[in-house]
């Protein structure tokens, strides 16, 4: 009789474990981010319901000695489980759209660097002289900065 008392405890916990749903995971993608190179960073906030905003904050005239910072604020972002979309405003010409997720990486914990991962394709848009608009692709992943510990 205990027997058949502790199969049917084990086949009930084992039932509830298998139709309990799995909470979400817990990680929290807000932070900074490398961006396409030093000194450049984007900034990921993400609200509730998976809205995400930010800016990127990057040199308007990377070729030149004369180096000014231009931060252009995410239009709209959004966050779907892990996969991350944005899309900046244009600022002087230039704007952004990114399609991808947002993963651990190899940092062990939040104050190392590259504990969570932007990996997928960026697309800048530019207006060329002739005011028509060209555009690029790459591939790209940034690193998420060292946090504070709390």
């Amino acid at each position: 009789m205990k027997l058949a008392a502790l199969l049917i405890l084990a086949l009930s916990t084992l039932l509830e474990a298998q139709t309990t749903p799995t909470p979400p995971p817990s990680d929290n993608y807000s932070g900074m981010y490398t961006f396409l190179q030093e000194g450049e960073f984007v900034q990921v906030t993400v609200e509730d319901a998976g809205t995400v905003t930010g800016f990127v904050s990057r040199y308007e005239n990377a070729d030149s000695d004369q180096k000014s910072f231009v931060d252009q604020f995410f239009k709209q972002g959004k966050l779907d489980g892990n996969k991350l979309t944005f899309t900046t405003d244009t600022v002087h010409g230039v704007r952004f759209e990114f399609t991808g997720t947002v993963d651990r990486g190899q940092g062990k914990t939040p104050a190392d660097e590259a504990y969570h991962i932007i990996k997928g394709t960026l697309t800048d848009f530019h207006i060329a002289p002739d005011k028509k608009v060209a555009s690029s692709s790459r591939a790209v992943v940034f690193k998420s900065f060292p946090q504070d510990a709390q």
